[in-house]
């Protein structure tokens, strides 16, 4: 029953997040969060630099990735620190791997990949965690179900994500007006509309104001339910199929969602993100039949909610988010002017 509430309130408290985050997220009032002044003018304005909405909500889904990780494996009495461990190579890993594989693909210094950062994940995660049971006397992460766990962790943080291009206006889909007329029908209710003169959508490919796929809400609400499914999945103890589910779904979706998908992805025609998708796929499912099929671990769900309250843990989570928020979340590519005056009448 413990696992059943969990997964009803993991639904609950995501839908509510997603619901909200594509009502209010493509108006142009949530893309800046703060602006910082660091330089006078001389004149009474200062230039700044800006924190976005886009860091904050990225900061945010890498947390939640994280707990997500964290929590599976707990209930299934991984130790705790391996697991750390893991989740810091990784980040380490693959946080800049998002900005140079975007460099590379795209020629683009000031941007970010998740599917570029996704893919060196991909890859490498199998051998990180080698190496990690390499380091005991015995295996510290079973391979499977710590796969597993990593497919379900990406999906969700992933798919929340995905509040942060819709902040930003980036990885917008077509205009409706270029679709056919069975897509212009089947989002004529649901479609994305964006307002801002400092969104990736309106200086990039000037398409403020218009009716766009709404694909940023698409990719995450498929990856959510997918997360969920492969949770329930993980907790039964089918980690071979939770971890196949999490990773084809994900890495097939961005395969096909570039078909649906406005911005710049590079020169080709199959793009070189719809090259790493296809790979992927191919490597999940290889290292899915090669690993042997280990017994199922019993899951007690209240154990890996229990390791939330670890200051270890707790310590872990907001240093996580903090440099994740600093990283992505200082615009590079946005400045601010400011200014300050005094209320005379408040004297």
């Amino acid at each position: 029953m413990e696992n059943v509430l969990f997964l009803l309130a993991l639904t609950v408290i995501c839908g509510a997040l997603l619901y909200q985050g594509c009502r209010y997220l493509p108006g142009e009032r949530w893309q800046m969060l703060a602006a910082v002044p660091v330089k006078t003018e001389g004149t009474g304005s200062w230039q700044g630099f800006n924190l976005t909405w886009y860091g904050l909500l990225t900061a945010n889904a890498y947390v939640m990735a994280l707990l997500m990780l964290i929590i599976l494996l707990r209930s299934v009495a991984i130790e705790l620190v391996p697991l750390l461990i893991l989740a810091i190579l990784l980040l380490a890993i693959c946080v800049p791997a998002s900005r140079w594989v975007a460099k590379v693909v795209e020629g683009k210094a000031h941007t970010f990949t998740v599917g570029g950062a996704v893919f060196v994940g991909v890859i490498v995660a199998p051998w990180l965690i080698g190496l990690i049971n390499l380091s005991g006397d015995a295996p510290r992460l079973p391979m499977l179900a710590t796969l597993a766990a990593l497919g379900i962790a990406y999906a969700m943080g992933e798919g929340l994500g995905r509040l942060a291009c819709i902040s930003f206006g980036c990885c917008y889909g077509k205009p409706l007006s270029d679709c056919s007329s069975l897509l212009r029908k089947l989002f004529q209710r649901y479609h994305f509309v964006f307002y801002g003169e400092n969104k990736k959508i309106s200086y990039a490919s000037g398409l403020q104001g218009q009716p766009v796929v709404p694909i940023q809400a698409i990719t995450a609400i498929l990856y959510v339910v997918v997360s969920v499914i492969g949770s329930g999945l993980f907790l039964l103890g089918h980690y071979q199929w939770a971890f196949m589910l999490t990773a084809v779904v994900t890495q097939g979706w961005r395969v096909f969602s570039e078909v649906l998908r406005a911005d710049y992805r590079g020169n080709q025609r199959f793009s070189a993100y719809q090259w790493m998708g296809v790979v992927g796929m191919a490597y999940v499912v290889i290292v899915a039949w090669l690993v042997p099929v280990s017994e199922p671990l019993t899951a007690q769900i209240g154990n890996g909610l229990a390791a939330l309250w670890s200051p270890l843990v707790l310590l872990s989570l907001q240093a996580v988010w903090l440099v994740i928020f600093w990283y992505t979340g200082k615009s590079t590519v946005t400045g601010a002017t400011l200014s300050f005056f005094v209320h005379d009448e408040r004297i």
